[in-house]
């Protein structure tokens, strides 16, 4: 781990924006980004994410590079793994654990083999029979969801087998892996974690009901609760699953857990390698809650800088 000093030395590429269906919130995130780092004196320069990425944190100079991609392409292990071949440390996740976070299905998989609580699910893959899946369904609502997407999109809450029908099209656009989740009703809460530590949990209150991407990103549209008034017990075992799931899936730097919390449980629904960092985004409001600043917050990630394979050798456009 490199001090901050050390780091203010370096070149810092802020990776933002990308390909993904996430890219405006991402640009969002980056900017914020960098625009603290910026102020706290470090040598950060924002890069907007192509197919030439490359070449572009070769023109910055880049020394290390904080990840503020959301979705795919960013999120997914990809950018993490060119990084790897550059020789450049990154912020947060490493490549499986990011490609495994993604994948709301392996995730899945990993929590129930190591007993965490979630909620139970079929999958639908592209070319599959949609009717077999809806037959399987035999209590409404349920929630359907692209395996690899987030910030909601393409999600849908089915109360009948006609929405069901028409919410696996919509997923089917987004991802050629489709999750039906049951549906839990209660309470939605969110745990940031940070280097390893749950922070303070938040209780999120859409103003409609359900969190959709309208709801997480127009300010005022949704009311967070912060701490979340869960009874002590509950709320340290909600900490405990978002501490747990981090180590199951080898999870670096910051990431964000989402629950559902009915009664006196709470189900594991994913996990999130690269948090959003925008003005209404919740790891920064739970951070805030803790006594980390948002400058301070930016400035602990990049902190962590690092490469799943610091040994190798760094990549070289040497002509031979």
């Amino acid at each position: 781990m490199m001090t901050r000093e050390e780091l203010k030395k370096k070149q810092v590429a802020v990776l933002m924006g990308g390909m993904s269906g996430e890219r405006e919130v991402s640009l969002r995130t980056g900017k914020a980004i960098l625009g603290a780092l910026q102020q706290e004196g470090y040598r950060a320069v924002g890069i907007d994410v192509g197919r030439d990425l490359p070449v572009r944190l070769a023109e910055a100079k880049a020394d290390c590079a904080f990840v503020a991609l959301h979705g795919r392409y960013g999120e997914d292990g990809s950018v993490q793994g060119m990084l790897e071949l550059l020789g450049i440390p990154y912020t947060g996740s490493g490549v499986l654990a990011s490609a495994l976070a993604m994948d709301k299905a392996l995730t899945k998989q990993l929590l129930l083999h190591h007993e965490l609580p979630t909620p139970g699910y079929h999958l639908l893959t592209s070319g599959g029979d949609p009717g077999e899946l809806i037959e399987k369904c035999r209590h409404f609502p349920v929630v359907v969801k692209p395996v690899r997407e987030g910030s909601t999109i393409g999600i849908t809450i089915a109360r009948d087998r006609k929405e069901l029908e028409s919410g696996l099209i919509e997923a089917l656009r987004y991802d050629d892996t489709v999750m039906v989740e049951d549906f839990i009703d209660g309470l939605e809460v969110t745990v940031g974690v940070l280097g390893g530590e749950a922070l303070p949990i938040i209780q999120i209150v859409p103003e409609q009901g359900f969190y959709d991407y309208t709801a997480k990103y127009t300010p005022g549209k949704t009311e967070f609760i912060l701490p979340a008034p869960l009874e002590p017990r509950l709320y340290n075992r909600v900490q405990e699953v978002a501490e747990r799931a981090c180590r199951i899936l080898g999870c670096r730097g910051a990431a964000r857990v989402d629950f559902m919390v009915r009664q006196r449980e709470c189900f594991c629904l994913e996990v999130n390698t690269v948090p959003g960092m925008t003005a209404t985004s919740l790891l920064p409001k739970a951070a805030t809650e803790a006594g980390i600043p948002f400058p301070e917050l930016v400035q602990r990630i990049l902190e962590q800088v690092s490469l799943d394979y610091p040994g190798a050798p760094a990549a070289t456009t040497e002509k031979k």
